[in-house]
């Protein structure tokens, strides 16, 4: 049996029950044989389910999703507020690409020391790993 469509331009079988296999396989007879195997299999332990991917909903979220041509909620901001052009303060008021704060860094880095130490000398870690804590540890 073939798994080639009739006509070819009629392009991919999409999913579903009237789906065609595109991997030549044909499972056969559930009864006896493979099929039988399969359904044992199984029927051993439940099959994993698939999580909700449905985005959440605006109850979930905990804020109302305003709608496009809602009246403004800043009625005295400028709209140009959060970029380096135009009326209102720049893009100092995202407090983006704030400089981080060191103090504690360096304290922290040298806490984990041990085990950073134990990862670079295991066997099975690599060249890249070993090397990138060694500068990380030449650094402190």
């Amino acid at each position: 049996m073939t798994t080639a469509p009739m006509n070819p331009k009629a392009g991919v079988s999409g999913p579903g029950k009237y789906s065609v296999r595109t991997d030549k396989l044909e499972l056969g007879s559930t009864a006896y044989g493979e099929g039988k195997a399969t359904q044992e299999i199984k029927s051993g332990a439940p099959l994993a389910k698939t999580t909700d991917v449905r985005p959440a909903s605006t109850s979930a979220m905990g804020q109302p999703v305003t709608s496009l041509y809602a009246p403004t909620e800043r009625p005295n901001e400028p709209v140009t507020t959060g970029i380096d052009q135009g009326a209102g303060s720049g893009s100092d008021a995202l407090m983006v690409n704030q400089p981080a704060d060191y103090t504690n860094f360096n304290t922290n880095i040298q806490s984990y020391t041990p085990v950073l130490s134990h990862v670079a000398s295991l066997e099975n870690t690599s060249p890249e790993t070993r090397r990138a804590i060694r500068q990380l540890m030449d650094s402190l």
